[in-house]
This record gives structure tokens, sequence and C-alpha cells, in this order.
């Protein structure tokens, strides 16, 4: 099953309807904030989760009013982000690969929560992805990435270790390659910003061991 989280972050409309042109959601959950992008966008959520301590009270209302629609209303004092009850709902509902909008913006500390929990679900054996109106971040499946110029999200790709190091990095077609190197968190911006060589028309990303996040941005 495949999920959208809208939440509390920046939800850049030409991002979603970018996305919603090629795919075609079996599950909507909104959290908190993320319910008035749904609202200003005539977008009925299939469930609604949060503390509200952020949406304006009169399009809460306008939600409650609708009775099919299921809400968990939860205390602003709590040991999970409304991100966070989102995911898990999702999760609980069946979604084996999700997407999240409002997961990036002003708030960094919710941001870096947001990519950790990009690592939650990659445990759990489940797809996921944060997507703006810049990025597409996720942690790739396996230990082998194959990048077709034609389906990045932007020209920009940017790894890094989400734990202490990958071993055994190659990065084949890209204008800055590497052959079998370890990345390790303190290597700053040895893989920032690549971009696939003029010639190319895919690039390769190998790995022996170790989970990879991957940014795909554009300006």
């Amino acid at each position: 099953m495949k999920a959208v989280i809208f939440t509390g972050g920046t939800i850049e409309r030409e991002a979603v309807t970018e996305f919603f042109r090629k795919e075609s959601p079996d599950l909507v959950v909104a959290a908190d904030r993320g319910l008035e992008f749904c609202y200003h966008s005539g977008i009925h959520p299939d469930y609604i989760v949060g503390d509200f301590d952020s949406i304006r009270p009169e399009i809460l209302a306008y939600f409650r009013g609708r009775k099919e629609i299921p809400i968990d209303t939860y205390r602003p004092e709590k040991d999970m982000t409304d991100t966070d009850i989102a995911m898990e709902k999702a999760v609980q509902l069946g979604a084996d690969s999700v997407v999240f909008f409002g997961a990036t913006g002003t708030r960094l500390d919710h941001t870096l929560s947001n990519i950790f929990n990009l690592i939650i679900l990659k445990e759990r054996g489940i797809r996921a992805w944060i997507l703006d109106a810049h990025n597409r971040i996720y942690l790739p499946p396996g230990h082998e990435l194959i990048l077709r110029r034609e389906d990045m999200y932007g020209k920009y790709l940017s790894l890094f270790p989400v734990r202490k190091e990958v071993r055994g990095l190659t990065i084949e077609g890209f204008c800055y390659p590497l052959e079998g190197r370890t990345l390790q968190q303190g290597d700053g911006g040895l893989c920032v910003s690549n971009q696939l060589s003029p010639q190319a028309d895919e690039g390769r990303i190998r790995w022996e061991s170790g989970d990879l996040l991957v940014m795909e941005t554009r300006d």
C-alpha cells in the first residue's frame, strides 16, 4: 500500500502536483498543520492525527464535520511528534511505502527527526521518501543504486553515511567518482553536490556495507 503523509513543515503545491501526476496513493494521512495544505488543495485525507496546536480552528472544525474521516487527537505533551504518529498510523494501516510532504522547512530539528524516520522505516522493510520542491531524500534498499538522468529529481546528488560509515563505496558515471572508499560521518563534503558526467546518461553507486542516505536535489 502506498501512503502519503502531509505534515507541518513547508509544502509546495508544485511538488505535490508533480507527485500526484505520476502516483496514485492508496492512503493519505494528515498530521496537524499538514491538514491546512489538504484543506486549501481540496485533498480529503483518509486519516487525521495530531495535537492540533498549530492549525486554524475553523479548518479543524471543517474536517471534524466530515464524519467519514477518522481523527485521532493527542495531547501536546507527548513523546512523539505529530509526524511520528502519522507514520505509525500509516504502518498500522498496512503501508509498505511512505512519502512525506512537509517533512522539511524552517524547523531543522523536525527535519532531522523526519530523516531519522526514514531509517526507522527502512529497518522495518518499508520504502520511504521525503519530498519537497527541491529535494528527494531516501535510503535505497540493498547495496546498489542506478540513477538515470531523466529520472533524477534534480541535477545534484549527495550521499551521507547514516551511521558511522559506509564501506566499499564506488561511484561511477558522475563528475566526482570514487572507488572502494569508506565514507565516514567526519568526511564533510566528500560526497556533496555531485553531478552526472556530461557524457553519461546514468550513474551507478555501489557499497559493501552500511546504510546510505541519498539526496537528489535541485536549485
